[in-house]
């Protein structure tokens, strides 16, 4: 029986960059309270007025189906080194350049689960520290698109009544 939860070409990594920003690709619950403050205090920083946080989750329903769980699978050496590539150019957007705030962005945090979602877990978590708030929530909401756009990971839809996925 083949193990769908850990696909050969999905494997765990765990990588940061040199601002010390974490990028992680996990088979791991997310949902765990432990793991959840261990993100958080990982972007958290003295200068830092907001700490951003995403977490997207497994929702039931898609266009009138009922989803059972989602599944992913990622090409894990190239989905690290696509998202190293957005957090840098996330650092590069909201940089300014000032005396009293020389970065908007202190540190970012992105992982992303890998395998079987079900249904009310969490996929995805993204934190971002900055001393505004405006630049965490907006650099949050970039990331995760980026993540969407570019990152090679690729989701499975499971329904109810339904051995396909789409």
């Amino acid at each position: 029986m083949t193990d769908l939860s850990a696909p050969p070409s999905s494997y765990a990594a765990r990588n940061s960059t040199p601002q010390g920003d974490l990028l992680e690709l996990t088979h791991d619950s997310l949902d765990k309270p432990s793991f959840l403050n261990s993100v958080v205090d990982s972007v958290r920083r003295d200068r830092a007025g907001a700490v951003a946080l995403f977490i997207g989750t497994t929702r039931d329903e898609f266009q009138g189906k009922t989803v059972t769980r989602l599944e992913y699978q990622a090409y894990t050496r190239l989905a690290m080194k696509t998202l190293s590539s957005i957090i840098e150019q996330a650092h590069t957007s909201w940089t300014q350049p000032t005396d009293l705030t020389p970065e908007a962005l202190l540190r970012v945090a992105v992982i992303h689960r890998l395998g079987a979602v079900p249904v009310g877990q969490t996929s995805i978590i993204i934190a971002v520290s900055s001393p505004h708030r405006r630049e965490a929530f907006e650099a949050c909401e970039w990331i995760l698109e980026q993540v969407k756009l570019k990152v090679q990971i690729w989701k499975r839809e499971w329904y109810a009544g339904s051995e396909d996925a789409y």
